[in-house]
């Protein structure tokens, strides 16, 4: 459109504003809220839409193990093949791989970066891993030669590995004793039958190599939990006779570990949706009814595809249970559960796996189908930690509380085990989306039997306002422990339940949503890649969300400044005193009894703080509610309220 420089100046001459424009600053507009952040653009690795890019690719990693637990000495011994994939365009001299059991040592980086009060994440000291044996190999070169440094394995070979399909395989066996505690992670739950073991980060495992940062390397410190690269998984656990295994996968020699009548029981549980005892609570320690063999050992075997880790639980003191999970595709999964006496009840974890299958069932039919065959609850000492396929949860936990654990965990499947997100560094693409989804599960379930506070904004206020509070891009390790709940779990949560509920509707946000599930599942996502899916998904620019509710500690101010009833029009004069623009949802009440409801757009906040809203009407107004369904963390609500 033409614009002629001489009505400009007529207009100024005639406002008579001319003079005074030079002699003061001019008034700043908004648009810095609004602006692009971060860098975004896309190229042949991960397109600006969102979506992986043309030439996406992602390295892998197979494993074999076989490990044997020595329950008098608490330790695992294994040894290990991983046959690594460089899919990458570069040849690779190096790889690098975590020995997290590390972790449990005097001198660690977590150790000694853990409060002297301790916290969550303080451990057992006196661990660590021993290499026994150790080769690396590529094409018919073999070299010994590695580097541990704390929690990081480099493993170095004489001759790259080709890029774009070349392999490599590490051989080597290890052993590590296993922490009474383990960072609420893993460890020994003791019980009057037999002590339970929840056996999580138990093998190396080769660290992620992408297109972002090369090689990411962060320590196991203790809030960051994990990136890892998807693979296929080979795995015999040998225990005593007496034990029995749960672990990621499926078990593939049922008939070696367990007798004929467990089998059947199985077939039964296959095909029920009510809960079907594999192991009853009187039958714990009769061995003879519940194990094929009364002496020496047992090796279970199980496997398990594209998956980024498996993890396994060994006890003589479980109780066993499951459930058949009913998929969207027809197909089916195994809910299960296994648990010692000391947990058992109506109100404890004989519901285990009635509410494992029922968070499975309703996350496969809203976001993704579940893809793994067994989704296993462990009652542990754990007090809540996830892993492919399998759930560690209290062994306290009762009634809502076991719900919540249990629907949190297996929550996780889709974020980070389904989406493959970096959980060493944003937390909340895994703990806050998985915190989102539970909200709308603890509402279906059985008929609202239990209640969530997740979408209760105004509960959140105390904290927003709070000098002390971090972003939701603080990095997990470096959050303060009073704000990771929140900067990983709530504000997240809350913020996409606003952005669902309150700015685009279910339906768009659905739409979007999904597609970024679909889209990177068994991928490796960055933040950047999800606020692209989401802003071409639901077709909005959303700079001035992602920048203000995800990054930075920026709060929602809005108000009501100013209502005029005339006789022919209502006049509303909204304030944004907020750092956090925001739409603004607001109900009219006539003093005729009638209501509607009104919603203005963000963009009224582009050029200013001040926005008037008219209402052609001869009605007149007693009352006017910004965000009458309280999804909106407003910190000062006072003047959300108008009142004749």
């Amino acid at each position: 459109m033409k614009f002629r420089f001489q009505t400009l100046c007529i207009a100024f001459s005639f406002l008579g504003i001319a003079n005074v424009l030079y002699a003061q600053d001019a008034v700043p507009n908004n648009q810095p809220k609004f602006d692009e952040f971060m860098y975004r653009r896309g190229n042949e690795y991960r397109s600006a839409s969102g979506i992986p890019g043309p030439q996406y690719w992602q390295n892998s990693a197979d494993y074999v193990i076989e490990a044997e637990l020595d329950d008098t000495k608490n330790v695992l011994k294994g040894k290990l093949t991983m046959t690594y994939h460089n899919n990458s365009p570069e040849a690779l001299p190096y790889i690098w791989m975590y020995v997290e059991q590390n972790r449990f040592t005097e001198n660690s980086r977590g150790t000694l970066t853990t409060p002297s009060g301790g916290n969550r994440y303080a451990g057992d000291t006196d661990g660590g891993i021993k290499i026994t044996y150790f080769a690396a190999k590529v094409h018919s070169s073999t070299s010994d030669k590695y580097l541990v440094n704390d929690t990081r394995m480099q493993v170095f070979f004489k001759e790259p590995i080709p890029a774009k399909g070349g392999k490599a395989t590490v051989t080597m066996n290890f052993e590590f004793k296993i922490p009474k505690d383990g960072m609420d992670r893993m460890g020994r739950l003791e019980s009057k039958q037999g002590t339970v073991y929840s056996i999580a980060q138990w093998y190396p495992k080769v660290a992620v190599f992408d297109d972002i940062v090369g090689w990411n390397t962060d320590p196991y410190l203790g809030a960051g939990e994990f990136f890892l690269e998807y693979g296929n998984f080979d795995y015999k656990i040998t225990v005593p006779y007496d034990h029995i295994v749960v672990g990621s996968g499926e078990l593939q020699n049922p008939e070696e570990v367990l007798t004929k009548e467990q089998i059947s029981r199985f077939k039964k549980a296959a095909d029920s949706d009510k809960t079907v005892y594999i192991i009853e609570p009187k039958e714990v320690g009769n061995t003879k009814n519940t194990r094929p063999q009364q002496k020496g050992t047992v090796t279970w075997h199980f496997k398990m595809n594209n998956t980024r880790d498996v993890a396994f639980a060994s006890s003589k003191s479980f109780i066993w249970d499951a459930a058949k999970i009913n998929l969207p595709s027809g197909k089916k999964a195994l809910a299960q559960s296994v648990y010692p006496a000391e947990s058992n009840g109506k109100e404890g974890w004989s519901r285990s796996t009635e509410y494992t299958k029922n968070s499975i069932e309703n996350y496969s039919k809203k976001w993704f189908e579940y893809p793994y065959p067994v989704a296993v609850n462990v009652a542990s000492n754990v007090g809540g930690m996830e892993y492919p396929g399998v759930s560690f949860c209290g062994g306290n936990s009762k009634g809502a509380s076991l719900w919540d654990v249990t629907d949190h965990e297996f929550g996780h499947n889709w974020f980070p085990m389904i989406v493959g997100s970096n959980e060493r560094r944003y937390p909340w693409m895994d703990e806050g989306f998985n915190t989102f989804i539970n909200y709308y599960s603890t509402k279906e379930f059985n008929k609202g039997e239990y209640q969530s506070d997740i979408a209760d904004a105004k509960s959140k206020v105390a904290w927003m306002k709070w000098n002390g509070r971090e972003g939701i891009n603080t990095y997990p390790d470096v959050a303060r422990s009073m704000n990771l709940a929140y900067t990983a779990y709530y504000k997240p949560a809350t913020g996409m339940i606003m952005l669902r509920e309150y700015i685009l509707g279910p339906e768009r946000f659905d739409t979007a949503f999904k597609a970024y599930i679909e889209n990177w599942a068994y991928k490796h996502p960055q933040p950047s890649d999800f606020f692209n899916a989401m802003d071409n998904g639901a077709g909005e620019n959303l700079n001035w969300f992602w920048k203000g509710w995800f990054y930075g500690t920026g709060n929602i101010d809005l108000g009501i400044a100013e209502v005029k009833n005339t006789g022919k029009e209502l006049q509303i004069t909204f304030i944004n005193k907020g750092e956090v623009p925001m739409p603004i949802v607001y109900d009219i009440y006539y003093t005729d009894g009638t209501k509607e409801r009104k919603m203005l757009p963000v963009e009224i906040w582009q050029r200013g703080n001040k926005w008037t809203a008219t209402i052609a009407t001869s009605k007149a107004a007693n009352r006017i509610q910004i965000d009458p369904d309280n999804l909106v963390p407003d910190i000062d609500p006072t003047d959300n309220l108008w009142m004749k």
